[in-house]
């Protein structure tokens, strides 16, 4: 099969390996800098333009999308959906994801454990907004924070009214979530593809730090899932409509609760932590699923 690989960096490793793997199996497979991809949007015949000439035809896309250029990106994968290709991530499934509400909102509406959570831009009773969550200690996340930047700790009242007033101040919309202290600055990041977990790692996070981000300075470890928590996973990934995915996971009194789905989940810290070539693992569901003009849109809201 001919791959395109959606990647502003051929050299990072998520990247480099996926390219290694998908050749090693026997496939072509093209490193394509988004951000210097552009379109011709036309009715009849569209197409997707690169370093002055327009691209082949794809069997299928594997988007590498950032948070940071995910209009962008979305609308080239979006363009080569309209050509007829195959995306292992559909650009609506990426958007989607990447709203961190609006997912919280379609799992919670199938019933998928989250943590307890409050959305606010202006809340006149701040006080009213932390009740409903359980009280302090709190964690208080900026809307479009990622790798754990915008995520902070409120272990009081009088803190967490502090800091909300500060994001209010900056005119930030804020997600206030209750703080699952028996997970013990630990959660679980299970690798989803093709409706299956093939991979899980679980992620302490660093000496007086409770974000368990690898980008923080975390430790990754293998782990086995329970029943529970390889289901929440499958459910969560498919809710989102995403054929490969990161599902991270605090494991609450109550039974797993969902922290966030990722749609271009990194590979280095899970390949290293479980020793599994994930990365060729991504091939056989390309191979099994990819038809011309099969992608369609998955999940809803």
């Amino acid at each position: 099969m001919k791959i395109a690989i959606l990647s502003r960096n051929p050299n990072l490793y998520s990247t480099r390996r996926l390219k290694e793997a998908g050749e090693a199996l026997g496939h072509t497979v093209d490193v394509i800098d988004t951000m210097h991809c552009y379109m011709d949007i036309t009715s009849s015949r569209p197409s997707v333009r690169y370093k002055g000439a327009p691209l082949p035809r794809y069997d299928a896309v594997i988007p590498r999308i950032g948070a940071s250029v995910t209009f962008y990106g979305t609308a080239v994968v979006r363009q080569f959906e309209m050509m007829g290709t195959f995306s292992i991530n559909e650009s609506v499934a990426i958007s989607r994801s990447r709203d961190k509400l609006r997912s919280l909102q379609l799992l919670s509406r199938k019933g998928i454990g989250l943590p307890r959570t409050g959305f606010a831009h202006h809340p006149d009773k701040i006080s009213d907004l932390l009740k409903n969550v359980g009280g302090a200690p709190v964690v208080i996340k900026l809307l479009e924070g990622t790798q754990g930047i915008g995520v902070v700790l409120a272990e009081t009242t009088k803190a967490a009214e502090s800091i909300i007033e500060a994001f209010m101040g900056l005119k930030a919309n804020i997600l206030v979530q209750e703080y699952i202290k028996e997970a013990g600055g630990a959660d679980i990041r299970c690798l989803v593809i093709g409706g299956k977990v093939v991979a899980a790692m679980k992620r302490q996070a660093a000496a007086g730090e409770f974000r368990s981000n690898l980008h923080r300075g975390g430790s990754a470890e293998l782990v086995r899932l329970s029943p529970a928590e390889r289901k929440t996973a499958i459910d969560a990934a498919k809710t989102m409509g995403l054929g490969m995915c990161g599902v991270d996971i605090l494991r609450a009194k109550d039974g797993p609760v969902v922290m966030e789905v990722n749609s271009s989940p990194g590979l280095e810290g899970i390949e290293l932590a479980t020793g599994k070539d994930v990365a060729s693992m991504i091939f056989p569901y390309i191979e099994k699923t990819a038809k011309l003009n099969s992608t369609k849109t998955k999940g809803k809201g």
